[in-house]
């Protein structure tokens, strides 16, 4: 298989997963395409639980912010940009949350996971 091929599949995965996800919740779905970028985390990787929220998307990014752990820092470093599409590779079991609309929030720990929405999450 070529590359393009791959990441059609891997595109259109992703998306059926996101798509799927709402559609279970009865939520309408947003997906974050793969090329989009993000904020995680990525000092807390591995850390129980898997937080996420959504502002609203500005630009070439999704609006999503990940970390692992109890804690959200505030330090402006926190949080590194990176695309959805690797996310698919270090925190797999994230992606179909990713179609949820802004204003969403998330916790996964194990076979445990809430969803909620948060107004707050769009006032600028």
């Amino acid at each position: 298989m070529n590359d393009d091929y791959q990441l059609i599949v891997l595109t259109k995965t992703i998306e059926s997963q996101q798509r799927d996800y709402c559609a279970k919740l009865s939520h309408d779905c947003f997906p974050a395409s793969l090329d989009s970028k993000l904020g995680f985390a990525l000092q807390t990787q591995g850390q129980v639980p898997i937080n996420g929220l959504r502002h609203p998307p500005e630009g070439d990014t999704s609006g999503w912010y990940l970390w692992c752990g109890e804690t959200l820092s505030q330090e402006p470093d926190f949080f590194s940009a990176i695309h959805v599409s690797h996310v698919s590779e270090i925190c797999p079991e994230v992606i179909k949350f990713l179609g949820l609309p802004p204003g969403y929030r998330f916790l996964v720990a194990g076979d445990y996971e809430d969803v909620w929405y948060d107004p707050e999450l769009l006032v600028i």
